[in-house]
């Protein structure tokens, strides 16, 4: 399905927005349906316009997928946002970085105390 969300989510129809939502979510149509106690026939005729949900429905369905039910229904709001895939890898190295990091230190302090133990019980002296 197209969407339009990428140059302005507001002029997608109802159903590219329940599709766009339920994709952020990494839901199927299948396990959204399910989650939402209705047939995946009546989840896919929503996502391609051949029907619209009552309004109870609407705002479950906000719940679920992450949204409001003003976005849902106008696409007034905000949208569902992609997450920067560079910047995350970014993150996750610098994080892994981070981390040996830290268990490098962790391994030098240990070495420490463990020098500071050797000087005190061969020398007789307690740490104050």
């Amino acid at each position: 399905m197209t969407h339009h969300h990428l140059t302005d989510p507001s002029a997608d129809t109802l159903g590219g927005r329940i599709s766009l939502a339920r994709e952020f979510t990494g839901l199927s149509a299948a396990q959204a349906a399910r989650r939402l106690g209705v047939l995946t026939s009546s989840w896919n005729a929503w996502e391609c316009d051949r029907s619209e949900p009552r309004g109870n429905r609407l705002a479950m369905m906000a719940g679920l997928l992450g949204v409001s039910p003003t976005w849902l229904f106008s696409g007034i709001g905000n949208a569902p946002q992609e997450h920067n895939d560079r910047e995350s890898t970014k993150l996750l190295q610098e994080l892994h970085h981070t981390s040996e990091s830290i268990a490098v230190l962790n391994k030098r302090v240990q070495q420490l105390i463990s020098g500071f133990e050797g000087l005190y019980s061969r020398d007789g002296f307690a740490p104050a």
